[in-house]
């Protein structure tokens, strides 16, 4: 048993791991472990960063039994999961670059914990519009698996380019990290072939608040330039209350059986933003918690909220 997690997974993987021990798996399966996609050779360097460096793991938990992990979350699919860890994989394999740091060599050797940052490109039709996902965790970890990589990845299928934001954990340092990656894109849009006029913003939980943020506030009240503000806030249970006046067109989605944020809350939320002249829509799935996600188990009871939208 390999228990792994911190910034400590970082050097577990960089420095101990010897090229021996990194696998050349060729498609992950559902029993396909967390160490053997963190270790694969398609991977290498930041193989780490696909599951939560803030939080203890196993490496020899399977990828269908990944739940606990996940605090928070609901209707983790094992399906979605093995196709996320494959579609990075083939995408590396044909020779693309899928993951992006945000900052320079040597802001990271200043910060060695910006070396857990980044942007994991999940691609659609060049020069396609962009999206940023941002999943929640609380600010204490990224819960990728379940609130941005599925996101991105089903965004990529439906040609957009899709980008998931790996961050430090606390609310100061995941908002630099946010309006860096939206300076990244920007400034780099014609190398990765992406188009970010009119870009949208996706996040749940606190994921969701960074998305309301960085779409009411702007890159320059987060230690960036000002770059343009998102199109589109597409926001999943989160409580955030503030109404600024500033708020771009936005998009709601929370369950009546979320204990985490209230779907009324949310709802005077929405209803502040029309006031304001600024389009803005909810949809409140009865009896759904916390962390559904775009699908799952839970589409059986409603259809998915993503088909709404695009």
């Amino acid at each position: 048993m390999i228990l792994i997690g911190g910034y400590g997974l970082f050097r577990y993987f960089n420095k101990n791991t010897t090229s021996n021990e990194v696998n050349h798996i060729k498609t992950f399966t559902k029993s396909s472990t967390i160490s053997d996609v963190m270790n694969n050779a398609s991977f290498e360097g930041f193989g780490n960063l696909i599951f939560p460096v803030d939080r203890p793991m196993d490496g020899d938990t399977r990828l269908d039994d990944i739940d606990d992990i996940y605090i928070w979350y609901n209707y983790i699919d094992d399906d979605t999961t093995v196709d996320i860890v494959n579609s990075l994989k083939e995408d590396a394999d044909s020779g693309n670059q899928v993951f992006y740091p945000i900052y320079t060599e040597e802001e990271m050797r200043q910060t060695p914990e910006k070396r857990n940052t980044g942007l994991f490109f999940f691609r659609g039709e060049e020069n396609a519009k962009t999206a940023v996902v941002n999943a929640g965790g609380g600010f204490m970890y990224v819960g990728t698996m379940q609130d941005s990589f599925p996101h991105a990845l089903a965004l990529s299928k439906m040609g957009y380019n899709a980008f998931a934001l790996i961050y430090r954990s606390g609310t100061d340092t995941a908002m630099e990290e946010l309006a860096k990656a939206i300076a990244f894109l920007h400034e780099h849009q014609e190398e990765l072939k992406i188009d970010m006029t009119d870009y949208s913003v996706w996040g749940g939980s606190a994921g969701g608040r960074m998305t309301a943020w960085i779409s009411s506030y702007g890159t320059e009240s987060f230690g960036e330039k000002a770059y343009p503000r998102p199109a589109v806030a597409i926001i999943q249970y989160t409580g955030l209350s503030e109404v600024t006046g500033d708020e771009v067109p936005t998009y709601s989605c929370v369950g009546t059986s979320d204990g985490i944020a209230d779907y009324r809350i949310m709802e005077e939320r929405t209803e502040e933003i029309r006031k304001n002249g600024t389009d803005a829509e909810i949809e409140v799935f009865d009896g759904l918690p916390h962390g559904f996600g775009i699908g799952g188990d839970w589409s059986e009871k409603v259809s998915s909220w993503l088909d709404h939208i695009l």
